[in-house]
């Protein structure tokens, strides 16, 4: 398996989100929700941090 686990601090870099946002989009299932890498560490998929992002752009064009 190929798939890179995006921190938190790069899931801001490319989203342009804050933290909290990040979080209270997630809470909503508005956002991918984190995976728990352990106690205190979790990360994002980065395909579905780019689905995410495609499915924004493909609605602020489209209407």
């Amino acid at each position: 398996m190929s798939e890179q686990i995006k921190k938190l601090v790069e899931v801001k870099n490319i989203t342009g989100l804050s933290t909290s946002s990040i979080y209270r989009l997630a809470s909503e299932d508005r956002f991918p929700k984190p995976i728990k890498l352990g106690l205190r560490s979790s990360g994002w998929l980065g395909s579905e941090i780019d689905a995410w992002l495609e499915q924004r752009i493909s609605a602020s064009r489209n209407g």
